[in-house]
């Protein structure tokens, strides 16, 4: 069991110097980008070169793409609160590190679990709708939820916020235990519950996403996906927690968010055609333009010759790109931890 103790509440751990970069890490981030590569390659030789975005399979790699790159960027995130979380726990407070540990993990497994609770929802309500309506409000929920990632991307005052209310939960959970106002039980249990929130948010933000590949594409491509992205985030996590590298959160979360912005595009066009299949939507054919889009292209980017296509894709791009404005524009608060740069948050920041 976990000891709880006044000395290792009023415990104050200084941080640690920047450690150099280990060449075991610079290894596992070689190998990574190995296999990346590798894959490519692969594909490029099974294909006679450029695989044709015409075949029947080829919409299974693109969405297995999407897949990681989402699982990818939404485990940055989680190990980015995490990690300002436990940042100051060194020395006789690292104790406090097993609890968030913990809760972490029952994260993992409540996520499993509302998995299998989301298939067996859908495949019950499949038994009485047809499978374009249920692919169609499946497609349109995982736009929502991507439209949603997308925002919090551009803001900083979401991360800076999201981090800074788990950094006041832990310091008002430890002040309090040290008053003598809470049971050493307690500071466990919510330091497991700010773990669990941690990871379960993100993974049930997956979950939801993931409904209308499994059902458009079936389990494989989902499965294959989000395990290589648990992969990427796999590694990510190890250099973060065992070799204790500052890692480019912030340069690493805007690359994934830039390829979400791509990924966003492409699903809204493919929405609109999956509504329109199913009747949701009418379809208005822009003739003119049929000529310059090539079949193709509706295959790897979801464009078509329609304007209720179009004008989808636009208000999406539209969205994103206000989001930034609107987010760039605002001020900085006073409030806002730095987590982004430093990857961990102070334990005195963060205060009202």
């Amino acid at each position: 069991m976990f000891s709880v103790t006044e000395s290792n509440i009023h415990q104050v751990a200084a941080y640690s110097p920047r450690k150099p970069w280990p060449m075991w890490g610079t290894v596992t981030l070689a190998l990574a980008a190995l296999l990346v590569v590798s894959m490519l390659i692969w594909q490029g030789i099974t294909a006679n070169g450029a695989p044709d975005p015409t075949k029947a399979n080829t919409t299974s790699i693109s969405a297995f793409l999407d897949i990681a790159v989402l699982v990818f960027r939404e485990g940055l995130e989680c190990i980015l609160v995490l990690s300002a979380i436990t940042a100051s726990m060194t020395g006789s407070q690292g104790v406090f590190r097993r609890p968030v540990a913990v809760g972490a993990g029952m994260g993992f497994l409540a996520t499993a679990v509302t998995r299998f609770i989301a298939i067996g929802i859908l495949n019950d309500i499949g038994n009485n709708v047809s499978a374009l309506n249920l692919q169609a409000a499946t497609g349109l929920l995982a736009v929502v939820v991507l439209l949603v990632v997308m925002n919090w991307f551009f803001h900083k005052m979401y991360w800076g916020g999201w981090i800074c209310l788990h950094n006041r939960k832990k310091k008002e959970l430890l002040k309090n235990s040290a008053s003598n106002h809470a049971t050493g039980r307690r500071v466990l249990l919510g330091l497991a519950l700010l773990g669990f929130s941690s990871f379960y948010r993100e993974g049930f933000e997956v979950v939801l996403f993931l409904q209308g590949y499994r059902l458009q594409l079936g389990q494989n491509v989902v499965l294959l996906g989000t395990l290589f992205g648990a992969v990427l985030t796999g590694i990510v996590a190890v250099l973060a927690f065992v070799a204790h590298q500052r890692l480019p959160y912030r340069k690493m979360l805007v690359l994934t968010g830039m390829t979400l912005g791509v990924v966003l595009l492409v699903m809204v066009g493919e929405q609109a055609q999956e509504m329109q299949q199913a009747h949701w939507i009418s379809t208005t054919p822009i003739n003119f333009l049929r000529p310059l889009i090539p079949d193709w292209m509706g295959l790897w980017f979801g464009i078509a010759p329609n304007v209720e296509s179009m004008v989808a894709q636009g208000l999406a791009a539209t969205v994103v790109i206000g989001s930034y404005f609107a987010a760039s524009r605002r001020s900085t608060s006073p409030l806002e931890c730095n987590a982004l740069s430093t990857a961990s948050c102070n334990t005195e920041m963060c205060e009202d």
